[in-house]
């Protein structure tokens, strides 16, 4: 614990990586952090002892170490239970997780993640480009259904009426789009009305400032 009484937090980050959300959130919140660059690709041994899954983002909670974004979330929205940012009723609750679980486990770990990373899925390196195929339309597919999620909705956030943990998990796999050069704003045009409104929040905005290439 700091000197108000709360728990001391740090995160570990890299740049364009999906790290952007925790840190986003705890702009959000206006909790005091420290910030500590671990560079994908680069990862150092002090680094891989705190977490051995080679993965950013990880956050030193009082000293405790927590992996895994939808955790990492989890654990700084608990500290500021009043802004509400694991939705506003239990129902909205609910849709937070399941739009975690979608984001990471699909579109996040099968999408992304047997893109750019396909040695983690298969030892045949002669089968990487039929599984980077598989992939790119795993990602679309991804697209689409969120697409159809907000042509359908007048919300202007992932969950009910206010920003939650979801949103800027979400704005990441949106912005990495481009990097696999689809054209996000005239495939997926209400996707897109959604990440520029995102994209406009002051915590967004700084987090952004760090975070360069995303």
């Amino acid at each position: 614990m700091n000197e108000t009484g709360q728990p001391a937090l740090k995160l570990w980050y890299s740049p364009g990586a999906c790290s952007l959300a925790a840190h986003v959130i705890l702009l959000e919140t206006r909790l005091k952090f420290d910030l500590v660059l671990a560079q994908v690709g680069h990862f150092t041994d002090e680094f891989m002892e705190l977490n051995p899954k080679g993965r950013v983002p990880v956050l030193s909670f009082d000293g405790e170490i927590i992996t895994e974004t939808p955790a990492i979330l989890t654990a700084i929205s608990c500290l500021v239970p009043e802004k509400l940012l694991l939705g506003q009723t239990t129902l909205e609750t609910a849709r937070v997780y399941e739009w975690l679980g979608y984001l990471s486990g699909t579109l996040h770990g099968q999408g992304f993640g047997a893109l750019w990373r396909p040695g983690r899925f298969l030892d045949d390196e002669s089968m990487f480009p039929r599984l980077q195929e598989q992939a790119e339309r795993t990602i679309r597919q991804c697209y689409s259904f969120i697409e159809d999620k907000f042509a359908s909705s007048q919300s202007l956030y992932a969950v009910g009426e206010s920003f939650t943990i979801v949103d800027p998990f979400l704005f990441v796999l949106y912005r990495w789009g481009y990097r696999v050069k689809i054209e996000m704003r005239s495939e997926y045009p209400h996707f897109a009305a959604w990440a520029a409104r995102i994209s406009i929040k002051d915590s967004v905005i700084r987090a952004r400032e760090t975070h360069v290439g995303i």
